[in-house]
């Protein structure tokens, strides 16, 4: 299990008549192109032997989003939304994935 706690693989919500119901989540992921300089995720890597940890190499820091999603929201949709809003297409590549 992630530091941080469980993941539901789906979100629960009340439907129109009031009962539970669970609706699909969808996890993007955005990290900054290779070629783009991640002074953040350098400032990490150099932190590390700091700490006495030691073996890693390179940190790309990004965003993560989780996205409830209704059923008929097909993967076409997703990535416009990730591509359009979540993320800056010029120096950021995501990655849609449905849990």
């Amino acid at each position: 299990m992630a530091a941080g706690g469980p993941t539901d693989k789906r979100a629960t919500k009340r439907s129109n008549t009031g009962s539970l119901c669970t609706v699909p989540r969808v996890v993007v992921d955005v990290v900054p192109k290779p070629e783009i300089l991640d002074p953040q995720g350098q400032a990490i890597v150099r932190a590390l032997p700091r700490m006495g940890l030691h073996g890693v190499r390179e940190v790309r820091q990004g965003k993560h989003f989780e996205l409830d999603v209704d059923d008929d929201v097909d993967a076409e949709t997703l990535h416009r939304i990730a591509g359009e809003l979540l993320a800056n297409p010029v120096i950021e590549n995501w990655t849609v994935r449905r849990l």
